[in-house]
């Protein structure tokens, strides 16, 4: 018996070292992405500020332990074989689910997946415990949990999201009012004071909230600061603010400090106080063993009130964890994913987006734009011009290493965070440190009109999915801990073996997908890099140019095949790989701009011969999915197939059109467009088929000879493949123009 619970322990561990890596994989983003966002220095730099935060905060961690133990459920009320069934449940559920949030590069909230996590486990325990026993019913399932914990947690997190958009939103545009784009000559006066103001905040969130509760802290020292709070506030508000000022006259980027010392200081409260995320489960499985087994009777049976006592952590444990938190942080590319994705939704430049349009952003969207419109009827022309000129973006020529946004939002993400997370501390709410990072991120990028009207539906989108996705933590957290629970409760030794493979093979599927992602988007970004972007432009083109023709003449054609023999299975292949093909060609055209804006000014015939390019491919694609999607379902839909006549016409549509497609592709593989005119020829005999067949489908439909829906299919391949060589062949007289142009 003593064996089992030595491999659950061990395998705890190994849970716990992974859920290091995953957890500070995502939250990284909560102190990285004001430095990282603003470039304040080389990305090195910012590691290194840090790293020396979380190794400080690592080591001398607060009693935060105490959450993982006794927070959301009384100890008291289950044995140590439940306790440690319950644990093991909620490391599990808290690795997988971190990591997918990590594939999928969305920030969450490590400190509500485990709440949750613990919550679900410990009502699956309990109802185990409750239908396995005479003496209790389900009445009695609030005696195991800590449900005004719970609600607590629940409630200061919702609170919190709200509060943090409207103080970043707010201060931000006060902030810009104040200081504009063209911040330079402020920060050498006003300056001064602004950053001693943010150091005063940062200090203060460092002193309160990361170092509260420290070992290196005496609770002497700290109550009589915690008395004298205001007269401390003060002094560090002059002194820093005359600091800052003798380092602005010798020079020296204020704001820059302000921004690594923020940077330093959410570090060190992140690894001071999320800690408890990653490792307080296995710390508090791990005394209950030592209780119980080592020290202990070895009485499985034993009531675990012990965890109720205060927690004192090994050093050499909190020490290993910063260090593996360092490492992770260093080298994980998931967390680089992450941190992409706010850094993204906050840039100040339009672009490519990564979400789409939902009907919730258009509407709210609509609804800014009437209140703006309220608001100039009836605000002086001479205010609005002024406050208009505070918010015009100074560009630099150089954009190749430009930052997504200034020095000025990034030290009010850090200042305005760091006083949201530290007056929540002294007045005792729980929050989320990545809630309130974001929303403050996601406020000060709104009043600072990075949401623009070409921008603003797809970043409220985003904002609105991360949202989603923090409620979703809680609700699967909740349910996968609770299913884990219940099923190491019935399986015991045998589902622990199963959850250890599941988990492990989920990992490694996880880490196969992204590396792959990672990879594709490094070869993309390399070859762009290898050539100047003329040559980089022409060669990309020529390349998509002749892959996207092979795959219309192979799609084409098998479409054809299949819906002669109404292979369902082909026809529905068919249709992905087109709509694939559609949705690539789709993307090229949103990724145009940029390219263009790579282009030097010399090159417009380059960019002309872009531009058309893209659209002809785009058109061509979709041309191609207006054939294979109603082929497919009017298999799908078990109608009727086509007659011979109709078969028999397609057939010889089939093959001039695959003459047609054999001779393009030669060319482009050849670069010989020599040809081109036998291609017109060519097109024009296919032509005088079609009109044909389409005459012929006429006799068929007075002569009733034909079903209306295969006649409706046979006509839409017709008139869809007359459009799709239309435009290959207007592609290609493109790029025969361009390249005896050059």
């Amino acid at each position: 018996m003593d064996s089992m619970y030595m491999i659950i322990v061990g395998i705890m561990m190994t849970l716990a070292i992974t859920g290091l890596v995953v957890g500070v994989a995502n939250d990284a983003v909560n102190f990285l992405n004001s430095a990282l966002g603003s470039k304040v220095a080389p990305r090195y730099v910012i590691m290194t500020v840090a790293s020396v935060g979380i190794i400080v905060g690592a080591i001398t961690s607060s009693g935060m332990m105490e959450v993982a133990r006794s927070g959301v459920f009384h100890p008291e009320m289950f044995s140590f074989s439940e306790v440690m069934m319950l644990f093991l449940a909620v490391m599990f559920m808290n690795v997988i689910l971190l990591d997918v949030f990590n594939t999928l590069g969305m920030p969450t909230s490590t400190t509500v997946s485990l709440v949750f996590g613990l919550l679900g486990a410990a009502v699956s325990v309990s109802v185990y415990k409750i239908t396995h026993s005479d003496l209790h019913t389900m009445a009695d399932l609030a005696t195991y949990i800590n449900t005004g914990k719970a609600m607590a947690i629940i409630s200061g997190i919702l609170l919190s999201v709200a509060i943090a958009f409207v103080c970043g939103t707010t201060v931000m545009y006060i902030t810009r009012l104040i200081f504009s784009y063209r911040y330079q000559r402020k920060i050498k006066t006003v300056g001064a004071v602004w950053c001693g103001i943010a150091i005063t905040a940062i200090s203060y969130f460092a002193i309160f909230k990361g170092l509260k509760d420290s070992s290196l802290m005496n609770p002497a020292l700290m109550a009589w600061m915690d008395t004298h709070i205001l007269a401390l506030l003060g002094i560090l508000l002059v002194g820093w603010s005359i600091i800052m000022s003798i380092l602005s006259m010798l020079k020296v980027n204020i704001l820059k400090i302000t921004v690594l010392a923020g940077t330093l200081s959410l570090a060190l409260a992140f690894a001071g106080n999320d800690l408890v995320n990653f490792i307080g489960v296995f710390v508090a499985g791990f005394d209950s063993y030592e209780n119980v087994i080592v020290h202990g009777s070895g009485d499985v049976n034993t009531l675990m009130g012990s965890l109720n006592g205060a927690v004192t952590t090994r050093p050499i444990i909190l020490f290993l964890s910063g260090a593996i938190m360092v490492v992770t942080l260093w080298f994980s590319k998931k967390a680089q994913t992450v941190s992409d994705t706010e850094i993204n939704l906050a840039r100040q430049d339009a672009g490519a987006e990564r979400f789409g349009s939902t009907s919730v952003s258009r509407a709210l969207v609509r609804s800014a734009l009437n209140c703006n419109k309220t608001y100039e009827k009836y605000t002086p022309k001479r205010l609005q011009r002024f406050i208009e000129s505070r918010f015009v973006p100074v560009y630099s020529p150089e954009t190749k290493d430009k930052a997504s946004f200034d020095l000025i939002r990034a030290t009010v993400n850090l200042t305005v965070a760091s006083i949201l997370i530290s007056m929540a501390t002294s007045l005792q709410l729980p929050l989320s440190t990545t809630y309130v990072t974001f929303m403050v991120a996601m406020g000060s990028s709104l009043a600072d009109r990075a949401w623009g009207r070409e921008s603003a539906v797809y970043r409220i989108t985003g904002v609105l999915t991360v949202i989603a996705g923090w409620f979703l933590t809680a609700l699967i957290a909740f349910t996968i801990a609770f299913l884990v629970a219940l099923g190491l409760m019935w399986g015991g030794m045998i589902a622990v073996v199963l959850f250890a493979c599941l988990c492990a093979y989920l990992l490694v599927q996880s880490s196969i997908l992204h590396s792959r992602k990672v990879k594709k988007q490094a070869e993309k970004m390399a070859e762009e890099e290898a050539d100047g972007p003329e040559q980089t432009v022409i060669e990309r083109c020529v390349h998509e140019v002749s892959e996207t023709m092979l795959k219309v003449t192979e799609i084409y054609q098998q479409t054809l095949v299949g819906l002669f023999d109404e292979d369902r299975k082909l026809l529905k292949q068919m249709v992905r790989e087109s709509e694939e093909l559609y949705r690539i060609a789709h993307e090229r055209k949103h990724e145009m701009l940029p390219t263009l804006f790579k282009l030097q000014e010399n090159y417009i015939e380059t960019g002309h011969y872009y531009v058309q390019v893209i659209d002809y491919m785009n058109e061509v694609t979709k041309a191609l999915v207006h054939i294979t999607r109603p082929s497919f379902d009017h298999i799908n839909n078990n109608h009727e197939g086509m007659t011979k006549e109709q078969v028999a016409d397609l057939q010889q549509v089939n093959e001039k059109v695959s003459s047609i497609y054999q001779k393009i592709n030669t060319m482009l593989e050849n670069n010989d467009f020599s040809q081109l005119d036998a291609i017109l020829q060519m097109r024009d005999k296919l032509f005088d088929t079609l009109a044909a067949a389409i005459k012929s489908q006429i006799k068929r439909v007075k002569a009733k000879t034909t079903t209306t829906r295969s006649s409706i299919l046979y006509l839409t391949i017709i008139n869809e493949t007359k459009t799709m060589v239309l435009q290959t062949r207007n592609l290609l007289k493109s790029q025969r123009y361009f390249m005896s142009g050059e």
